[in-house]
C-alpha cells in the first residue's frame, strides 16, 4: 500500500505536466521562427514547475507567468493560460501563508508595468496585463485557497466533534460525581441523624439506675457501636453505589413534626412552635427545611446532651424562618459520638441553593441557635455562575470568524483589484496624454515612404490609448499608430505603416 500511495502523486504530476504542456507543444508545431523556439523551451520549464509545485508552489507559478511576460508584456498569450490557471489553483491550495502570494502578485504587477513602459512603450498595455493576471492566475489562486480553507475547516470540525465528545463524557462524569456527592450528603444527613439519636438513647439508658450492670454494659456497647458506625459512614460516604445501582431517595417528604417526634422519642427535650402556613413549600425549600431541622437537632444531641431544644417555624408573607435553639449543655459532650465538622457547611450550601441564608451563632445564655431564612413561595433557586466558554466553543467561534473573513476576502479581493485597475486608468490617461503628444512640426516633416525605423525615432515614446472617437477603420494590411495633437485632445494623428514603411498620415477624430 505504501508503494501505491507513493506512485499516485507522481502519476498525478505526470498527467498535470501533459495537460499544461499541450498548448505549448501545439504552438511549437504550428509556429515558425523565434515564437516556435520560445514555445518549445517552455515545455521542459513547465515540467520543472510541475516537479517543484508541491514544495514551492509559488515558484512553480512564476514559470508560466515569466513565459507569458516574455512572449507578450500584456500576457495575452493563450499558450500559457492553462498553465497559469492550473498552477495558480495549486499554489492557492498548497500554500499555507497568504502574504508571500500577495508579494508575488505585487512583484508581477510591477514587472508588467516596467515591461509595458520600457519595452512596449504602451502604458495602456498594463491594465490589460493586470486583467489577464487577475483572471488567469489570481482567481484560480483564490479558488485553490478556498479549497484549502474548506479542507482546514472540515478538519477543524472533526477536531471540534472529538473535543465535544470528550467534553460530553467529562460532563457526564462530573454529573455522576455531583450526584454521588449529593447522595452522600443525603445519606449522611439521614443515617447520621438516626445513628446519633440511637447513640443518645443508648447513652440515656446507660446511666439508667433501674438497669443492672450487665444491661448497662450492653447498652454501652450499643452506644459505642452506633458511634463507630457513624464514623465508618463518614469515611466511606464517597463510595455509595456502583454505576448501575439506583440511588437511594432521601426522606425529603418527612414533615417537621415527624422529625421532632423522632427526636423526642430518642430522649431529646424538643418543643415545636409554628406560625403561618408552612405546608405548601417549594420542593427545594422543603428539603432545605428538613435538612436544617435534622442536622440542628443532631448537633444539639451531640454537643448539648440533656439540654432543651426549641424549634420555631414561622412564615411571614413570602419569607420562611426556621430557628433551632438549644439551652446550655448540662453535661459534657456525649462520648463515642463522632463529628465531622462539616455539617453546617453543607447546610449553608443547601440553603444558598434554595435561595436563602443561614446563620449559626452562640446565644447570650450560652446555648446555640441555627436560623435559616428561605423564600416560602415564588422564588427560584439561586443561579450558579455562568459557565466559562469551553475550548470547543472557542474553537468553533474562531472557525466561524475565519469562514466569514475568508468569504469576504474571496469576494472582495477580485473586486478590489478591478477597482484598483479602474483607478489606475485615470493617472495612466493623464500620463499617456502628456507623453503621446506629437509636435506639429514633426508631423509635417513626415513623408510617405520613409522607413518605419526612421519615423519612429522622431515620434513620442508613448501612443494614445487607442484611436480617437470617430476615427475611420484601419485599412486592411496596415498597422496604424495614434498620437495626440495636444494635451487631452479629442483628435489625433494617425500614422499607418505597411511593409516597414510609412504609407499614410492623417488627422482623425472629432476635430478632423
Amino acid at each position: 500500500m505504501r508503494g501505491v500511495h507513493g506512485w499516485l502523486p507522481r502519476l498525478f504530476d505526470i498527467g498535470l505536466w501533459l495537460v499544461v504542456c499541450a498548448p505549448p507543444v501545439s504552438a511549437a508545431i504550428g509556429l515558425d521562427g523565434p515564437d516556435a523556439v520560445v514555445a518549445a523551451v517552455g515545455v521542459p520549464l513547465l515540467g520543472g514547475a510541475v516537479a517543484v509545485s508541491r514544495r514551492w508552489p509559488l515558484v512553480a507559478l512564476a514559470v508560466p507567468v515569466a513565459l507569458s511576460l516574455m512572449t507578450d508584456a500584456e500576457m495575452l498569450t493563450p499558450v500559457y493560460w492553462a498553465a497559469l490557471a492550473v498552477l495558480g489553483y495549486l499554489a492557492g491550495s498548497r500554500s499555507v501563508a497568504v502574504r508571500p502570494a500577495l508579494w508575488f502578485f505585487g512583484a508581477v504587477s510591477v514587472a508588467g508595468l516596467v515591461l509595458c513602459a520600457v519595452v512596449s512603450n504602451d502604458l495602456w498595455g498594463w491594465p490589460s496585463m493586470l486583467l489577464t493576471l487577475l483572471i488567469g492566475a489570481v482567481l484560480p489562486w483564490l479558488l485553490g485557497r478556498y479549497r484549502r480553507q474548506y479542507a482546514d475547516l472540515t478538519a477543524t470540525g472533526w477536531r471540534l466533534a472529538e473535543h465535544m465528545e470528550h467534553e460530553q463524557q467529562a460532563v457526564a462524569d462530573r454529573t455522576r460525581i455531583r450526584e454521588r456527592a449529593r447522595i452522600a450528603g443525603d445519606m449522611h444527613d439521614s443515617l447520621g441523624h438516626d445513628l446519633t439519636l440511637i447513640a443518645v438513647q443508648a447513652g440515656v439508658l446507660e446511666v439508667d439506675p433501674t438497669l443492672d450492670a450487665r444491661q448497662q454494659a450492653a447498652v454501652g456497647e450499643l452506644r459505642e457501636a452506633a458511634g463507630a458506625a457513624t464514623e465508618r459512614l463518614r469515611e466511606i460516604i464517597g463510595v455509595l453505589r456502583a454505576d448501575d445501582e439506583v440511588p437511594p431517595r432521601a426522606p425529603s417528604e418527612e414533615s417537621a413534626d415527624a422529625v421532632v417526634q423522632r427526636a423526642r422519642a430518642s430522649g431529646v427535650e424538643v418543643t415545636l412552635e409554628r406560625s403561618g402556613a408552612t405546608d405548601d413549600l417549594p420542593p427545594m425549600v422543603g428539603l432545605a427545611v428538613h435538612r436544617v431541622l435534622q442536622e440542628s437537632l443532631t448537633n444539639a444531641a451531640k454537643h448539648a446532651p440533656g439540654a432543651a431544644v426549641r424549634v420555631r417555624l414561622a412564615r411571614d408573607g413570602d419569607t420562611l424562618r426556621l430557628t433551632v435553639a438549644n439551652d446550655p449543655a448540662g453535661a459534657g459532650r456525649l462520648p463515642g459520638v463522632a463529628s465531622g465538622g462539616s455539617g453546617l457547611v453543607g447546610l449553608d450550601e443547601r440553603v444558598r441553593l434554595a435561595g436563602g441564608t443561614l446563620r449559626a451563632d452562640p446565644t447570650d445564655d450560652g446555648g446555640f441557635a441555627v436560623t435559616a431564612e428561605l423564600p416560602a413561595a415564588g422564588a427560584a433557586p439561586r443561579a450558579v455562575d455562568a459557565p466559562r466558554p469551553t475550548t470547543s466553543a472557542r474553537e468553533l467561534e474562531q472557525a466561524r470568524r475565519q469562514v466569514r473573513r475568508r468569504l469576504v476576502q474571496a469576494v472582495l479581493a477580485p473586486l478590489a483589484v478591478l477597482a484598483g485597475i479602474l483607478l489606475l486608468m485615470i493617472p495612466l490617461s493623464l500620463i499617456s496624454s502628456v507623453f503621446s503628444v506629437l509636435d506639429r512640426e514633426v508631423y509635417d516633416g513626415l513623408t510617405a515612404g520613409e522607413p518605419r525605423d526612421e519615423v519612429e525615432s522622431r515620434l513620442p515614446d508613448f501612443t494614445r490609448d487607442g484611436p480617437p472617437d470617430g476615427a475611420p477603420a484601419t485599412p486592411r494590411g496596415q498597422d496604424c499608430a495614434y498620437y495626440s495633437t495636444r494635451f487631452m485632445s479629442s483628435d489625433g494623428y494617425r500614422l499607418c505603416f505597411a511593409d516597414g514603411r510609412l504609407v499614410s498620415k492623417s488627422v482623425v477624430g472629432e476635430g478632423d
